[in-house]
């Protein structure tokens, strides 16, 4: 298999931590100084925060460009986890805690099982709160992370790391080609600076740092907005949404609570408190309850017709209706 590495100085190591020092990183857009903040340490802070807004605004734009890319990957992986596949962000740093957020935040907003979006941060959950950037450079951990997930050709490995050239990404993608599963690469350099032999390639171009080579700033907030676009709009996909509502919103505190009960308000005829029966009449599911009371099919015909469209309300409610 041909390397998913590339850099002008030759192919970098298979391993260990002078991977940055013997490729060198200087050429690459996140690593180039910002004529725009050359005298960030003399600005008020007002000034600061204006540069910061200015700059931030590169971000938007930069998802403009990278639309298609984005559409692919959406589609892509709506199409495998339907087929019962599963989602695996892997990253490093910045990168990394981005993954796993995304990937904690999908059971609460769309009731996904924990393991149908996984998150894999080099250095595993310590590296959540406590830096460990050395163990970015270890290829053969992330071909381990893979590994050990039993990746297959149902899955899809989303690769993140804003410079592009994370070993720990890389042996990830690397190994997840090799056992037939969808690569997606998400950087913030132009191909030309660092390739990746990927089915998808995003690049997410918001130019050099504020604060040089810090790319926890817009590099990070870019990174935030793609996996913002690729978790929602896959769970759109799956039928996790009617109009714009999550309707498989998981209710487990107050705020959710209540939450659903104002989008059986908003999509039906009730008032909160026959809302609120409703609700707990289907076991609290919001979508199960919707169907309920668009069909008058009990809580257990709701949920058959449901399981024969694989969840998709909108077609569970045509299908009765016909």
């Amino acid at each position: 298999m041909t390397s998913i590495y590339s850099n002008p100085l030759g192919q970098p190591p298979s391993n260990g931590p002078n991977f940055a020092q013997s490729s060198g990183r200087g050429h690459l857009l996140t690593e180039q100084v910002n004529p725009r903040s050359q005298n960030l340490d003399q600005m008020t802070a007002l000034e600061l925060v204006d540069l910061f807004n200015q700059e931030d605004a590169l971000a938007i734009a930069a998802i403009a460009t990278a639309r298609t890319e984005l559409a692919q990957a959406i589609e892509r992986t709506a199409e495998t986890l339907y087929q019962g596949g599963r989602l695996f962000y892997v990253g490093a740093g910045t990168s990394g805690r981005l993954g796993v957020l995304d990937a904690a935040e999908c059971p609460p907003t769309f009731c996904t099982p924990p393991e149908m979006v996984q998150g894999i941060i080099a250095g595993g959950t310590g590296a959540l709160v406590r830096s460990s950037e050395d163990l970015e450079d270890r290829v053969d951990d992330g071909k381990t992370a893979i590994v050990q997930r039993q990746v297959t050709t149902l899955d899809v490995v989303v690769g993140i790391t804003a410079g592009g050239t994370t070993p720990f990404v890389h042996g990830a993608l690397q190994a997840a080609r090799e056992r037939g599963a969808t690569t997606v690469f998400i950087a913030c350099v132009p191909a030309a600076q660092v390739s990746a032999a990927v089915d998808i390639d995003i690049r997410l171009l918001v130019g050099p740092e504020v604060l040089a080579g810090s790319t926890r700033l817009k590099a990070g907030t870019v990174t935030k907005l793609a996996l913002n676009i690729l978790s929602t709009g896959v769970m759109v996909k799956l039928g996790k949404v009617y109009g714009n509502r999550m309707i498989d919103v998981a209710v487990t505190n107050q705020k959710l609570h209540d939450r659903a009960l104002r989008i059986l308000e908003d999509l039906t005829d009730l008032d909160r408190s026959r809302a609120a029966e409703l609700l707990e009449n289907s076991d609290r599911q919001v979508k199960l309850a919707l169907l309920m009371h668009w069909t008058g099919l009990s809580r257990d015909q709701g949920e058959q017709l449901l399981k024969q469209h694989q969840g998709n309300l909108r077609q569970a409610v045509l299908q009765r209706n016909c």
